[in-house]
């Protein structure tokens, strides 16, 4: 019975591993239930770090070293108080199948009290690296990669010279990594040696640096056998200033990345890139289920990107592209799309008008939809119920919203499918929404599924009880407010 018991508090916390608030709370229950929550906490520690939250797990990393450990770092100015440190109940890092050195780095650096300045630190550290191995950053991962650890998601740091794979248990440790992180600026050694230990790789994150050009990273691509996800996010500083630039270095490496990835064409199944593609990489990837296309700026050119064809597409996503060439993107999944989240609010009412027309005249099977929505094309919303009647879920980006706030909720509650219960309201520009108006859509909605409701409240006392008045009575099943604090996805209620 007390097997079964855990068994089930298992599933449940499970359930519930990205709302911390809670699992920090059921923590306190009973010893049970504490030993149940604590490896699903410690899985990804990094995962919405705050500054105080840093802090507790300083404590705790430090908690974890042998004080000989401890003596060797004071060298490198970080002062232990060992009245802080006491015996841990968990080994915590047994449970970590995250290691993120971007994280450590920063932690370790942000909670010790540093004699010498950062650069002169900084200096020392890479340096005893480089000839004794015994850096901060090496002497901690040490305490990481052990016989008791197995990670699956691996961080890298843009200047990375930690030489990880060299240490002992690594290759114990880092055999099941599935997920990797890094920068184009990775040395090569660390990518020779992560090529001969991470065979099991199915999603890569590469980060592309503008300065010194390397292509070495090219090497663990074409050793990645199982490649089902890959990011390609390239360094915003490059068209930041001045989109136009022609950059001949960056552009000849994302075409050598291309071109290394295109060998993975039949496996790749989810693509994110934040530049045009220098290649047609695009049309070449075959059984493409999800597609990111996040670009800086608009007005950067676009080649190789017309009459495309990716029939399996499920999810697109979209930011500052050109409407032309994502509407032939719509039309051309040949209504296999289920998933559509456009983060774009510059484009005008013609454009936006297209886009929505694209959308219920070639996704039938929509079931979730992020999109803006104009005064002048919120009637289009009607056409789009009838037509994408499987919708559980819209994101709504509304502008000037007060001139059609009451023809939109009128909508919404005559028009709309019987599984459409999930809403979020993200009004541009910061706009305080009509009390009076939303209290007749939550009185018009009586008799529907209560409903799933985000939207940002600007700090409205008066808001806050008319929702709370109405999940009182059911109208409102869940409410969550959207701000920088509040971590949802884009379809996540």
């Amino acid at each position: 019975m007390s097997k079964l018991n855990r068994d089930i508090l298992y599933l449940i916390f499970e359930k519930l591993h990205d709302d911390k608030n809670t699992l920090y709370t059921s923590l306190l229950v009973n010893k049970t239930w504490c030993e149940t929550i604590i490896p699903i906490l410690w899985r990804n520690p990094w995962k919405y770090l705050t500054p105080r939250s840093e802090n507790l797990l300083y404590n705790v990393i430090i908690s974890h070293l042998s004080d000989e450990l401890k003596n060797n770092l004071k060298f490198y100015g970080i002062d232990f108080s060992t009245s802080l440190y006491k015996k841990l109940l968990f080994n915590y890092f047994s449970f970590c199948k995250h290691l993120d050195l971007v994280a450590i780095s920063r932690i370790m650096y942000m909670n010790s009290n540093m004699s010498m300045n950062s650069s002169y630190l900084t200096q020392v550290c890479y340096s005893k690296c480089k000839s004794t191995k015994l850096s901060v950053v090496m002497e901690i991962l040490k305490a990481f990669i052990n016989v008791d650890t197995k990670f699956t998601h691996l961080y890298l740091p843009q200047d990375s010279e930690s030489q990880v794979h060299l240490i002992p248990e690594a290759k114990h440790s880092l055999s099941e990594i599935v997920f990797l992180s890094c920068y184009t600026l990775i040395n090569d050694e660390i990518i020779t040696g992560l090529t001969e230990i991470c065979h099991s790789i199915e999603v890569l994150e590469i980060f592309v640096e503008k300065k010194d050009t390397n292509y070495g990273i090219t090497k663990l691509i074409e050793a990645s056998k199982k490649l089902v996800d890959v990011r390609l996010i390239i360094d915003n500083k490059i068209f930041f200033s001045d989109p136009t630039i022609n950059n001949s270095d960056i552009d000849e490496l994302c075409k050598v990345l291309e071109n290394s990835l295109m060998k993975h064409a039949h496996t790749i199944q989810y693509f994110k890139i934040t530049s045009p593609p220098t290649t047609k990489i695009l049309s070449s990837l075959v059984n493409l289920k999800g597609l990111e296309l996040n670009f800086r700026n608009r007005s950067i050119q676009m080649n190789n990107l017309e009459d495309i064809f990716l029939i399996n597409l499920r999810i697109l996503k979209s930011r500052n592209f050109q409407t032309n060439i994502l509407r032939s993107l719509i039309v051309n999944t040949n209504g296999s799309l289920t998933e559509i989240s456009i983060d774009d609010t510059f484009n005008n009412e013609v454009d936006n008008k297209s886009i929505i027309q694209a959308i219920y005249q070639n996704c039938p099977n929509l079931q979730y939809l992020k999109l803006m929505f104009r005064n002048e094309n919120v009637l289009e919303l009607e056409q789009l119920f009838i037509c994408c009647k499987y919708l559980y879920g819209i994101y709504f980006l509304l502008t000037d919203v007060s001139s059609y706030l009451d023809k939109l909720f009128k909508i919404l509650t005559e028009s709309s499918p019987t599984n459409l219960f999930r809403f979020k309201f993200k009004i541009i520009p910061d706009e305080l929404i009509n009390l009076e108006s939303l209290k007749l859509f939550f009185d018009n909605w009586k008799g529907r599924n209560s409903m799933l409701l985000q939207f940002e409240l600007y700090g409205s006392v008066d808001l806050i009880d008319l929702i709370e008045e109405y999940e009182s009575i059911g109208i409102i099943k869940e409410f969550n407010e959207l701000n920088r604090y509040n971590t949802f996805k884009d379809f996540e209620w």
